[in-house]
């Protein structure tokens, strides 16, 4: 309960410093269904796991990931740069709730930053659906300057979306004897 008043409080933290209302988050959302119990897929996702995998099964999309600072825990900067012709972000983990099977991390410099938004938040919940089944949902949450709105910039969920592919094909065929 104490981390989700903490995580609830850093959102809204973050909203007041860019003057963000939370009505104003915008969400984009991607769920996948996984043959393999929950604390196995939050084992892949919950450090560094579901980034090297994705580096080593999306090369066509993820050129490199960068470990800039820390071990996978909270704190921990990534640095990830696309293949040629994309951009690249940073990003920080900010939460990871081992109970909830949470993780947050929040985009420091480049993807939507770029493009016009002031705050984009990507979380990840490995949902129990069955003793035998989970779900990876993928959010990203996001605010848009005033000033671009027009224009109406979004994140790519995309990517998430082939990394929850990724992960399901990989947790599907793993041997957990």
């Amino acid at each position: 309960m104490l981390k989700q008043i903490s995580f609830v409080f850093f959102v809204l933290l973050i909203g007041c410093y860019i003057r963000v209302n939370c009505e104003e988050l915008k969400h984009l959302t991607n769920e996948v269904e996984v043959n393999v119990p929950a604390n196995l897929t939050w084992e892949l996702y919950r450090h560094l796991g579901i980034s090297k995998l994705a580096a080593q099964q999306l090369k066509h999309v993820i050129q490199r990931i960068q470990v800039l600072k820390g071990d996978g825990g909270v704190g921990t900067v990534l640095k990830l740069t696309f293949v040629p012709g994309n951009s690249s972000y940073t990003e920080i983990f900010n939460v990871i709730d081992d109970q909830k099977r949470v993780k947050v991390a929040q985009t420091l410099e480049g993807g939507c930053l770029e493009i016009g938004c002031s705050i984009q938040l990507v979380r990840f919940d490995i949902i129990e659906k069955s003793p035998s089944k989970s779900i990876i949902k993928s959010d990203i949450s996001y605010a848009v300057k005033k000033e671009f709105q027009a224009k109406d910039p979004k994140p790519n969920i995309q990517c998430l979306a082939a990394v929850a592919q990724v992960a399901k094909y990989y947790l599907e065929r793993a041997n957990w004897d």
